[in-house]
């Protein structure tokens, strides 16, 4: 396992050089207010007018006016077979990661992001989009949602799940990305999701940032 770079006791802010809205930066750090640096993230940062107090990547996209800028700060992690995401992430050690910039581009991107998440199911982490976010659900998620709002549960591999306040409940059905998925399912209260693996993606308005903030902070279980 990759030695952390950085540890955090509170949940902590990661940007990417990808898509970011003029807000995403400003409403993550409102809520995890020590920021991060996944390769050219650090120049997406400098000019938002935030110093990350590391960068982490292989740096081919890092400019060199933030290397000059960041000095030590910054890390390199040369090998070609992960991405700047993937090397970042498991360079943290933090209750709960929340990521900017590293969807809303190109679908490979998307898609590689959203793998991140499953290979490192012990890190925490909320993907944050311009309309939803997107994160790894933990052995039980208790959520305090209302009647109505949408809840999409996508299975990165086979899992068997079981829900509580959901329209159309899970009931230990056997998910599968070939198989059965659980999309554009609906609230009708508090929702609980239990899983038997770490392999279910959960899509949420990105309205609900804190409070899913705050549920993965808890003390429930976590994947090993």
């Amino acid at each position: 396992m990759t030695r952390p770079i950085v540890h955090s006791d509170a949940p902590l802010t990661l940007v990417g050089g990808g898509v970011t809205g003029a807000h995403d930066l400003g409403e993550s750090l409102a809520l995890a207010p020590r920021l991060v640096g996944a390769d050219g993230g650090g120049d997406v940062a400098l000019a938002a007018g935030y110093r990350p107090e590391a960068v982490i990547g292989d740096l081919d996209s890092l400019s060199q006016e933030a290397r000059d800028t960041l000095g030590p700060a910054v890390h390199r992690i040369a090998e070609q077979e992960t991405t700047d995401f993937d090397k970042a992430l498991r360079s943290i050690a933090a209750p709960v990661v929340i990521a900017v910039g590293m969807t809303g581009g190109r679908f490979d991107h998307d898609l590689a992001a959203l793998n991140v998440l499953v290979r490192h199911a012990q890190r925490r982490c909320v993907l944050l989009g311009s309309e939803s976010l997107v994160f790894l659900a933990p052995p039980e998620l208790p959520l305090p949602l209302d009647a109505s709002e949408t809840v999409s549960l996508f299975p990165m591999g086979p899992c068997r799940a079981e829900s509580e306040g959901l329209l159309w409940p899970l009931g230990g059905l056997e998910l599968s990305p070939w198989g059965r998925v659980a999309t554009s399912n609906s609230a009708t209260g508090p929702v609980t999701v239990r899983v038997d693996g770490p392999r279910l993606l959960v899509i949420l308005g990105r309205s609900r940032l804190r409070e899913v903030v705050e549920a993965l902070s808890g003390p429930g279980p976590r994947w090993d």
